[in-house]
């Protein structure tokens, strides 16, 4: 059975509403979060979730 993880914002640490699985490679993977409204250039491998260069940006709307 393979493993599946909810990926959480790394600003705000709420769910986001994507899920990796044991086998997901990410790379400059940009990832938004809806709760907080911002960006964050994440890389995801073997479960691990792991923030690009502390890269965060708002965005504007």
């Amino acid at each position: 059975m393979e493993k599946t993880k909810w990926i959480r914002c790394p600003v705000c640490g709420n769910k986001t509403r994507l899920q990796i699985r044991e086998d997901t490679e990410l790379k400059n993977f940009p990832l938004y979060c809806s709760k907080c409204k911002q960006e964050s250039l994440i890389e995801a491998k073997d479960l691990r979730v792991t923030v690009v260069n502390g890269f965060e940006t708002k965005m504007s709307n």
